[in-house]
Parts: structure tokens; sequence; C-alpha cells
């Protein structure tokens, strides 16, 4: 574990969507980071994409619309 130094401007943005998404304002960045790493090692990949594979490899049962 480690310390990462952010700018004021970022650690509000931060904040404000750790508020939205339920998460700590440490699980949100650790989020963004997590994703940011997975799209920059797989750029052709939408986020959905990335989002719904990840879901996957957790063993996540997600409904799939439009089925009865």
């Amino acid at each position: 574990m480690g310390i990462v130094k952010i700018g004021d401007d970022l650690h509000e943005e931060l904040r404000k969507s750790s508020a939205v998404m339920c998460r700590s304002i440490n699980a949100q960045a650790e989020f963004w980071m997590k994703v940011g790493m997975l799209a920059e090692t797989n750029p052709t990949l939408p986020f959905t994409q990335i989002m719904a594979q990840q879901l996957q490899e957790a063993d996540v049962q997600t409904p799939v619309i439009g089925a009865a």
C-alpha cells in the first residue's frame, strides 16, 4: 500500500463521484485507476465491455435485457 498525491480538483471530483456511487473516496480512486489501466491495455474495448468482462470474471450473474 502506498500514498498517491493528487491535485485538489481531482480529489473534489473523487469526493463527489464517490458519494453518487456509494463508495469511499479511496474505493472510487481505485475503481478509476483499475478501469483506466484496463482501458489503456485494451484500447479497442468500450467501457461497457470492460465492465461486462470484469463482472463475468467475478462470476456476477447479470440479467439479459429482453430475456423472459
